[in-house]
């Protein structure tokens, strides 16, 4: 019964998000925009069908990666090479900028009593061992 619960789903997700581009079309909108609108009616948030929340996020992150493989078949060197001079100080100063907010807001949040668990917030750290707050 497994499979074709994973088969309802997956036809039902591709049956509301092709409604949802035709209609975002209709409107003079992208197609994404009513892509992510079927998937707010179609989510476990919202009243109606609910499927299987574990399956759907496997779905959700599979279409994450299909999403950045097309991204990166579109992507071109010579296009970056083209601004890099906005693009790599654009890039540096936000990723700075991100790092310090993060960094204050979790000494905001808690009082400075935990500094390590500024890289949790900051999207320039990963988590690593020493972020933890244990002591």
């Amino acid at each position: 019964m497994h499979e074709y619960l994973i088969l309802i789903n997956i036809t039902l997700a591709l049956i509301v998000a092709f409604i949802g581009g035709v209609l975002a079309r209709r409107v003079g909108l992208p197609s994404i925009v009513g892509y992510l609108l079927a998937g707010v009616v179609i989510g476990p948030f919202t009243p109606g069908y609910v499927g299987d929340v574990d399956t759907i996020m496997q779905l959700a992150e599979l279409g994450v990666i299909f999403l950045m493989f097309g991204v990166g078949l579109h992507f071109s060197f010579q296009d970056l090479w083209r601004v890099r001079d906005v693009a790599i100080p654009g890039a540096l100063i936000q990723t700075m900028l991100a790092t310090l907010l993060g960094f204050a807001l979790t000494q905001w949040w808690w009082a400075g009593k935990c500094r390590r668990a500024s890289c949790w917030v900051s999207p320039s750290q990963s988590p690593a061992p020493w972020c933890s707050c244990a002591d």
